[in-house]
């Protein structure tokens, strides 16, 4: 979807500023966001696709105006309230109204380590042959789906090039839909700067897209 967290292209948002020596936490608050967020991850609610699409579906101002901890938490509440796991009145009153809701699955604390350290591989066979090889030469398809997809919407009609192949994996589009993970094949395509921004520079920019945002050039 074209919302607010797409913002590749964007001018009026002042410099990025860097930090030195930035601490991990701001606040005191922001480790306690983030293990909530793990934690109802770890509970199968979802999966990541339709967390990403959850934190776009934020209204604009208050998806700019949050720091990187607060736009999780609000998309948090978000997915819990249209899940039905919490009240919106349970949020505003900051306490349980409702008996609580089964989930899957629950992360116990010593569990957390080694759930972090191995991650979560998205690779998945199919049985779809392989539309490109590394040197074609492709278009980003010019799309304004309304739901989550990877294509940034800078990219969208430029033209780049195939420079890694990385096999098939779960199609984003699909998943963050409740559409199931429908792999695709995902390649990694290298637009240059001057394609992109209408620059006279050496620059380049490598997007990993999947096969159905792409089509050949003639």
């Amino acid at each position: 979807m074209n919302g607010p967290h797409d913002m590749g292209g964007f001018t009026g948002f002042g410099p990025v500023l860097h930090e030195e020596d930035e601490p991990v936490w701001h606040s005191g608050w922001e480790p306690r966001a983030f293990a909530l967020v793990l934690a109802m991850g770890m509970t199968g609610s979802w999966n990541i696709d339709e967390a990403r699409h959850a934190r776009e579906r934020l209204p604009a101002m208050q998806y700019w105006r949050s720091s990187y901890y607060e736009m999780r938490h609000y998309a948090l509440i978000l997915q819990l309230i249209e899940l039905g796991l919490v009240t919106a009145l349970e949020e505003e009153q900051g306490r349980m109204g409702e008996p609580p809701k089964p989930v899957k699955r629950v992360a116990k604390a010593e569990m957390i380590p080694a759930i972090l350290a191995a991650g979560s591989s998205y690779d998945r066979p199919s049985n779809r042959p392989q539309g490109f090889a590394i040197g074609d030469k492709v278009r980003a398809r010019i799309i304004s789906p309304r739901g989550h997809t990877r294509l940034p919407r800078y990219a969208r009609g430029k033209a780049g090039e195939i420079v890694a192949v990385h096999g098939t994996h779960v199609f984003p589009d699909s998943s963050a839909q409740g559409q199931g993970e429908d792999p695709h094949w995902l390649y990694t395509v290298r637009f240059t700067g001057a394609e992109l921004w209408g620059k006279d520079t050496n620059d380049a920019v490598c997007i990993d897209l999947w096969e159905p945002y792409l089509e050949a050039l003639a």
